[in-house]
Formats: structure tokens, C-alpha cells, sequence
């Protein structure tokens, strides 16, 4: 299997050289780019069609979430990941409607993350461990906690087996193959699960499943 390829964007660049080394070092992932200049992610994921995105939240005249609605105004759809220093549970939210694939703290211990890296670069979700209790009380307020089960009802039995998938971490182009299905089919189905449960992105719909203990309807 390649190695993961990874574009990383960070102001600091102690932090981009730094992370970049432990990453290929121990991680034995490819960062085909470390920007600190932020004019040059556009063209640079345009060119190296990275498996990952790598952001800094708070960079000067910008911040990672507004960079990427902009990347995806543009038609860039790299799947992004947050590495931030914020345990800010409006930031995870903010995080989490923008649709990143992971939200990891720069005081984990440097193993988890590259791990999490990893696993996010390979179509998995992840979420810094001091964040799974706010993510878990972001799922539980609002409309949402007290119509669980009528949100799971309203789904297909199809889509139903997507979210299952969703709970495991799982890629588009894994379901895609596990259900023998396109994959701008599993696009469309996510699409329809997010707006059914009232959910952002697929790190929700994934902790949401797992919540709820959602697998296929009876056959």
C-alpha cells in the first residue's frame, strides 16, 4: 500500500518542520508540502492531489476553517484535518459544520499523532481524546437528543447500511466497494443522511451511530 501523502499548513514553522520529520520518520507518511503561505495551498493541492490536509486553526489573516470553505468554493474537496491548540468546544463545532475529518490537539503526545494522521489520511475519523466528551455533548443538545429514534426511522435501509460504515470509519471508496455500489452514489446517500439527522459532517454522523447503535433494517 503507498505511503499516505499528506500537505501540511501551519504558520510556524518550527511546527511544519517538526511534524513533517515525525510523520515521515515515524509515521512513514509523504508530506509532499509544509505552507506557511497560504496563497500556495490552493495550487498546491491542485497539483499533488494529497491524501490529507493538515490545518492550523489560527494562522495570521486567516484561520484553517475559513481557508478551507474557500478551498471548497473552489472545488478543492481534499478531505482536511484539524491540529490546533483549541479545546474550544465552538471551535470542534465550527470544526465539525465545516466538514473536516478530524480534529487532534497539538499537546497529544506525539505518537497519537501521528497515528491519528495516519488513520485519517487512510479514510478514517478521528477526534483528540480530550475532545470526545465535548463532541458527545455537541450530539446530545439541541432538537436532536430528543428525536433520536425518529431520525434513525426516517432513514432507508440503504442509507441506514452507509451510516453503519460511517460508524466504523470508514471511506467513501470503501463502502462504495463493500456494498457494491458507485461512489458518487455513497456521496449522494451521505449527503441525504446528513440532512435527514440534522448533522454537519461525517465525524457526527459517525459518533451519531455509534450512539444509537445503528446497523441495516431487516431484510
Amino acid at each position: 500500500m503507498p505511503a499516505p501523502r499528506l500537505v501540511l499548513v501551519d504558520d510556524h514553522a518550527l511546527c511544519r518542520t517538526g511534524l513533517s520529520d515525525l510523520l515521515r520518520q515515524r509515521g512513514g507518511m509523504d508530506v509532499v508540502a509544509a505552507l506557511g503561505d497560504l496563497t500556495q495551498v490552493a495550487p498546491t493541492l491542485r497539483e499533488h492531489k494529497p491524501d490529507l490536509l493538515v490545518l492550523d486553526l489560527r494562522m495570521p489573516g486567516s484561520d484553517g476553517l475559513t481557508l478551507l470553505r474557500t478551498l471548497r468554493a473552489e472545488g478543492i474537496d481534499t478531505p482536511a484535518l484539524i491540529l490546533t491548540m483549541s479545546d474550544s468546544e465552538h471551535d470542534l463545532a465550527a470544526a465539525l459544520r465545516a466538514g473536516v475529518r478530524g480534529y487532534l490537539l497539538k499537546d497529544m503526545e506525539p505518537e497519537e499523532v501521528v497515528q491519528a494522521i495516519g488513520n485519517a489520511a487512510r479514510g478514517e475519523l478521528v477526534v483528540a481524546p480530550a475532545m470526545t466528551l465535548k463532541l458527545a455533548q455537541l450530539l446530545q443538545a439541541g432538537p436532536r437528543a430528543g428525536n433520536r429514534h425518529d431520525l434513525i426511522a426516517s432513514l432507508t435501509e440503504r442509507e441506514r447500511q452507509i451510516l453503519d460504515h460511517l460508524a466504523r470509519g470508514e471511506s467513501n471508496k470503501t463502502i462504495a466497494r463493500a456494498l457494491d455500489i458507485s461512489h458518487d452514489t455513497v456521496k449522494l446517500h451521505v449527503r441525504h443522511i446528513l440532512a435527514k439527522l440534522n448533522l454537519s459532517s461525517r465525524v457526527e454522523a459517525a459518533v451519531f451511530a455509534v450512539e444509537s447503535r445503528v446497523g441495516p433494517g431487516p431484510r
